[in-house]
């Protein structure tokens, strides 16, 4: 089996409303569509959602990145994903969303290959997976009144988007907690907005009101300064912008710098490098959470299947879909609530809906 043509798609999919996070307001979601067919008349879908203030890639660079990458495999075996991913990764070191969406469209050929489910394919089970929701920063009025609405719905857990200033970022947990109660645990998430000061005294002014952890407080480049902030806390720490590869996650565990790793794979570079990361922070014992930028439910549920099929990933920040206007996606997981129920379709079990297609830009090379 080869790959006989490869076509790229600009996959742009509208906000139901702007999102701000520390490092940025964040207006639509352009993201970025591989698909694959073989010879043997196998397609494989692969997205990628390149937030250029975290990953450095825009939609024009990645789409421009992924005409040359295409050329590589094309006539390659597109069952032997580590001889693929090595030529991309070799040479384009950079570049990770992009690689990710062809990681992820020749995971899906090769399960589909095989006739199994990709849960199955990584040699995972389906399990009960539960994502939480996210609430962007806004005043701490409009913030309470998402995290009632979320608590209304059922949520287990509420991530919290932080990393403004102290005073204000604590008001924010206060009022949440004041308004829902001490049950439901907070996440928070900082996105490098502070610095190391700034992180100590929000995280310890928060401890005591049931935040399950924080995300990425400082500088992604500051692992001395994680390290120090961990040693003084009260919250647990996730590893987000410090965390792309498997030698990321070495040094991390090495310097003993958080608690969690968030895996991403738009991030990290695909399912490839993501099981190697979680690899390694299962053998030093630091839980893994599998997270999102702003995708559709095409990659959120190959995010999910490889959630199900490793227990070492303990949390789910699936929520990407939730903001958009529109869903483009035929088949793929369902959420309950927030329980996540994954496809047993063989693949991915996820595909663009054509009549969406039509209206993406797209280059096909063969």
């Amino acid at each position: 089996m080869r790959i006989s043509t490869i076509t790229l798609y600009r996959y742009d999919i509208p906000l139901k409303a702007p999102i701000r996070i520390s490092l940025g307001t964040i207006e639509h979601a352009r993201n970025l569509l591989v698909q694959i067919k073989t010879s043997e008349g196998l397609t494989g879908w692969g997205e990628g959602s390149p937030f250029w203030m975290i990953v450095g890639e825009t939609q024009e660079s990645g789409l421009a990145a992924a005409q040359d990458m295409a050329r590589l495999l094309l006539h390659q075996d597109p069952l032997d994903i580590e001889g693929c991913m090595n030529t991309l990764t070799r040479y384009l070191p950079g570049h990770p969303t992009t690689r990710s969406a062809f990681d992820m469209a020749l995971y899906d050929v090769a399960a589909k290959a095989a006739g199994m489910p990709l849960y199955q394919f990584l040699g995972g089970s389906k399990r009960p997976l539960v994502t939480d929701e996210t609430i962007y920063i806004n005043t701490p009025e409009r913030m309470v009144d998402d995290a009632l609405r979320i608590q209304a719905n059922g949520a287990e857990a509420i991530k919290v988007k932080l990393g403004t200033n102290r005073h204000d970022d604590i008001r924010r947990i206060e009022a949440i907690r004041n308004a829902i109660g001490d049950a439901i645990p907070i996440r928070t998430d900082a996105n490098q907005g502070w610095d190391v000061i700034t992180a100590q005294a929000v995280l310890r002014a928060i401890g005591d009101w049931n935040v399950q952890y924080c995300e990425q407080p400082i500088l992604r480049h500051d692992i001395r300064g994680l390290r120090h902030i961990r040693q003084a806390s009260p919250v647990p720490i996730m590893a987000d912008e410090s965390l792309f590869g498997a030698a990321d996650a070495i040094r991390l565990i090495r310097e003993e710098a958080v608690d969690y790793f968030n895996i991403k794979l738009s991030k990290s570079g695909g399912i490839f490098e993501a099981l190697k990361i979680n690899a390694i922070a299962e053998a030093a014992g630091v839980p893994c959470m599998i997270g999102c930028m702003s995708e559709s439910r095409l990659a959120l549920t190959a995010n999910a299947h490889f959630a199900a099929a490793r227990e070492n990933v303990c949390f789910c920040d699936l929520d990407g879909c939730f903001e958009h206007a529109s869903d483009p996606v035929e088949g793929g997981i369902t959420y309950q609530g927030y329980q996540i129920e994954l496809p047993d379709a063989p693949g991915i079990g996820a595909a663009v809906d054509p009549h969406f297609l039509d209206g993406c830009p797209h280059t096909e090379i063969r």
